[in-house]
């Protein structure tokens, strides 16, 4: 059963798309000049003597690859095509324009919340377009919102991606359970809690504290439950308190909402400061190790075209943080490329101490989160 609003969302959401293409300028921005401007030549006088008024300034056109304008974009073209060629499209996209990577998973969710609007709630139409791409972000929003919809979802949660019980759909349902809880935390790791294998807990509990920490832009009672004050007043709230089971997950995904705090993409500062902040986890439990790796996710998240410059920054911390943090890099451009070889790739374009820190972490196992 779709949610009313769903509904509503969704085809807000399609007007917003149509609009949005039938209005955008889609071509790329010009390039800044590196020259300096030339002085404008003076107004001739008119006929009558006065001065010629001066020509209008051009609008500046607007950004083609903003998370706004790409997220209409795809959401009308799989309203007029399928989630397919949408999703192809945001794959080429990602390639392209490599900042767009730094929320390419949350449009990625939208579209799966719209495609299962568009298939009538349908789980398996909407899924048999399911796609790797922006850390099987499609995948996640179908799933979450499916279970939004559900009249049973304690049943649910340990069905839904039966027989393959993946982690990538796994993770899916730790998002969903947030919807149906609606943003308590307790409640949503008592749903991940009825699975019985620790990877399904573990891969619950990561799509749990994504959802806390990086809410879906889409779902407005999200942002308004997230509880900012709590975070402001205790830097590592609630990670401390969690049960072990899901303590690393929260800890891993505490750095996003840092990162946002601090203004990460004009501040390049802030990811040192990050690093920093993570040392006050406590190591016992793991906390400060969660922490930095997920540190180092995000680090190559927001800087996926320029591998050293994001391995130069987990270098810059203390040598206790260097391994987890370029771990965590790895991790992340595994998801990103959807290949455990891409580690390769990636240890091969840097140098230095992260070189050999990078290929000590291509032989641990990775997360399947975004």
């Amino acid at each position: 059963m779709i949610r009313p609003t769903a509904v509503v969302a969704a085809f807000a959401l399609y007007l917003a798309g149509v609009f949005a293409v039938a209005t955008t300028d889609w071509s790329a921005p010009a390039p800044p000049a590196a020259a300096a401007p030339q002085p404008t030549a003076a107004a001739r006088p008119a006929p009558g003597g006065t001065a010629a008024p001066p020509a209008p300034s051009r609008r500046p056109a607007a950004d083609p690859w903003s998370r706004t304008a790409l997220r209409d974009r795809l959401a009308a073209e799989l309203d007029a095509a399928d989630p397919g060629r949408a999703l192809a499209d945001l794959e080429r996209t990602t390639r392209a324009h490599p900042v767009t990577a730094r929320y390419c998973h949350p449009i990625a969710h939208e579209l799966g919340h719209a495609a299962l609007v568009k298939y009538r709630g349908d789980f398996a139409a909407a899924a048999r377009f399911r796609d790797d791409v922006c850390g099987s972000g499609y995948l996640h929003g179908i799933v979450e919102e499916t279970l939004a919809d559900s009249p049973h979802p304690a049943t649910d949660v340990t069905t839904l991606c039966a027989p393959e019980q993946s982690a990538s759909c796994i993770h899916g349902i730790g998002h969903g359970a947030m919807f149906v809880t609606r943003l308590d935390v307790a409640g949503a790791e008592r749903l991940c809690s009825r699975f019985t294998a620790a990877y399904a807990v573990t891969a619950c509990a990561e799509g749990v504290f994504m959802q806390l920490f990086e809410p879906d832009g889409s779902d407005p009672r999200a942002a308004a439950n997230l509880p900012a004050r709590a975070l402001a007043a205790e830097p590592l709230y609630p990670c401390p308190e969690q049960p072990a089971a899901f303590r690393g997950a929260c800890y891993f995904y505490a750095p996003v909402y840092f990162l946002q705090r601090h203004d990460y993409a004009h501040h390049p500062e802030s990811y040192a400061a990050g690093l920093a902040w993570c040392r006050g986890a406590p190591v016992g439990d793991g906390g400060r190790e969660a922490c930095t790796r997920g540190m180092g996710s995000r680090i190559m998240k927001y800087n996926i075209d320029r591998e050293q410059w994001a391995a130069d920054r987990c270098e810059e911390a203390p040598a206790g943080q260097r391994g987890p943090c370029v771990a965590g890099m790895v991790s992340y451009y595994r998801v990103h490329h959807h290949s455990r070889q891409a580690a390769d790739r990636l240890c091969a374009l840097l140098s230095g101490e992260a070189r050999n820190l990078c290929r000590d972490a291509a032989g641990t196992g990775s997360s399947a989160a975004d």
